[in-house]
């Protein structure tokens, strides 16, 4: 389906509001991005700090262009991943789109993604902005780009040094998703209580979405769960069934409150290891069944987020489905580079939900030989590392050998050691190596050829890796990509 490129009502070229100041700010954007790329850096938020600091409007009057308005896409795990299916699926359906593809997710990286595409001349040719938004940002984001819609992936806690304790991530979100429009949309996971409670007193339409397959869950769970009590009368959940962390089927015993029948769901799962998984989507037009090429139930959970902003949009299921199942991993989210011979797949962790999911995703095929994991500190990570201890590192080591080896690195390699010595992980089969390629080596020499090696790295560690990988040619840079 192919759609018109103009639309009336649209500000059009330097009459969007810039002014001089704004195509002065623009050009210094442009200028400073293109310096940071050809140095190697990326310049994927200081060109918006810039241009920003000379013309605080410019986001804003960059971002009114898109004819109809823009998409954002925030919570704590998934946001890169859905809102780049969400892409994929506009642009099968043949939109023009606006990303921010690096995921610098603040509003000066909101602001940088839309300087990179501009014309010289202050013009923005595109249809929607679908922008990856940190969860304390929604608020100002809504307040100041034409939001039409908003996902909402999940909740749990990250990096409490930054955010504070999680209540107050998703009040800031729900302060957002008040704030839309009345023609706007909401798109709630309805399997997170955390989420699903965003919906009370929206004037904006609210689809929900979530897993309707019995066989992907467990009547018992034993990772840590935020959402443990009713938010309207403070009663403990009662859970049937659980997916993973505190997302599942629950209810109230007290006051009866529990999860929402979804608009959009995965009806069935399969997983089908490293491959993926086949999964039959319930649309409200029907089922739609196809083959998710990357694995891991929180990939499903991504990918149905992103078919419900999908069917909000209107957007044809042959659409939704060519786009999901023509999805590829990226930039350290379950993509896999090439090394010598031999595979590198990347994982990126972040916190004790996800990091566990991705452990129960690279243990699924009982191939994984041996892992890096390199844990860093800084401030995009959070400079609180405690979180290691909730997570359930205790699959690795159990049984026994069912890892042969782990080379620890990043800044906290010995607290990621000692973790695992405390998990019951043999000290004989750790190695710590705190520069990461000098890790990534000797995890590499102890494959075999056609070997696969797995790195599960914090952001800031993803990063790093990407660099090192690009300077030598081995990965594309994040511009460089669609």
């Amino acid at each position: 389906m192919m759609v018109p490129s103009t639309a009336p009502g649209v500000a059009r070229g330097p009459a969007a509001g810039l002014g001089p100041r704004g195509l002065i700010a623009l050009w210094l954007g442009k200028l400073v991005m293109w310096l940071s790329r050809a140095s190697g850096r990326g310049g994927t938020s200081l060109p918006g700090r810039v241009s920003g600091l000379l013309a605080p409007g410019i986001l804003g009057a960059l971002a009114r262009q898109c004819r109809r308005g823009c998409i954002l896409v925030t919570g704590t795990n998934g946001k890169t991943t859905t809102a780049s299916m969400v892409v994929a699926m506009l642009r099968e359906s043949g939109y023009r789109v606006v990303h921010n593809r690096s995921g610098a997710n603040l509003l000066r990286g909101l602001a940088a993604a839309f300087i990179e595409v501009a014309t010289p001349g202050g013009r923005v040719d595109a249809d929607y902005g679908v922008l990856e938004v940190d969860e304390a940002t929604v608020p100002g984001a809504v307040a100041e780009l034409p939001v039409v819609g908003a996902v909402v992936t999940n909740f749990f806690r990250d990096q409490l040094d930054r955010y504070g304790e999680l209540d107050r991530t998703v009040a800031l979100v729900g302060e957002g998703l008040a704030r839309l429009p009345v023609a706007g949309f909401a798109v709630l996971n309805a399997d997170d209580p955390l989420v699903a409670g965003l919906a009370s007193g929206l004037r904006a339409r609210v689809i929900r979405y979530g897993i309707e397959d019995l066989e992907a869950g467990t009547t018992l769970s034993h990772q840590t769960r935020e959402a443990r009590h009713c938010g309207g009368c403070g009663t403990a959940l009662a859970y049937e069934l659980f997916y993973y962390a505190h997302l599942g089927r629950y209810s109230c015993p007290s006051c009866g409150a529990g999860r929402p029948v979804p608009h959009v769901s995965a009806a069935r799962v399969a997983p089908q290891g490293s491959r993926g998984a086949d999964i039959r989507l319930g649309l409200p037009a029907g089922p739609l069944s196809l083959r998710l090429p990357v694995p891991g139930l929180y990939n499903v959970y991504n990918a149905v987020a992103a078919a419900a902003c999908g069917t909000a949009l209107g957007l044809e299921p042959a659409a939704i489905g060519r786009a999901l199942e023509g999805y590829a991993s990226r930039f350290g989210r379950m993509e896999t580079v090439r090394v010598d011979g031999r595979g590198l797949l990347m994982a990126l962790v972040k916190n004790p939900a996800g990091f566990n999911e991705v452990i129960r995703t690279v243990l699924g095929d009982g191939a994984v030989e041996g892992l890096v994991i390199a844990i860093n500190d800084r401030l995009a990570d959070g400079t609180d590392v405690s979180w290691l201890w909730d997570v359930d590192f205790e699959q690795l080591a159990h049984p026994p050998g069912r890892i042969a080896w782990v080379v620890c690195s990043g800044t906290r390699a010995h607290d990621m050691a000692v973790r695992l010595k405390y998990a019951g992980f043999d000290p004989a089969r750790l190695a710590l190596q705190t520069d990461l390629w000098l890790a990534i080596n000797e995890g590499l020499g102890r494959l075999g050829d056609g070997g696969v090696l797995t790195v599960l790295p914090t952001y800031t560690a993803m990063l790093e890796l990407r660099d090192l990988l690009a300077r030598r040619g081995l990965a594309a840079r994040f511009w460089q990509t669609g």
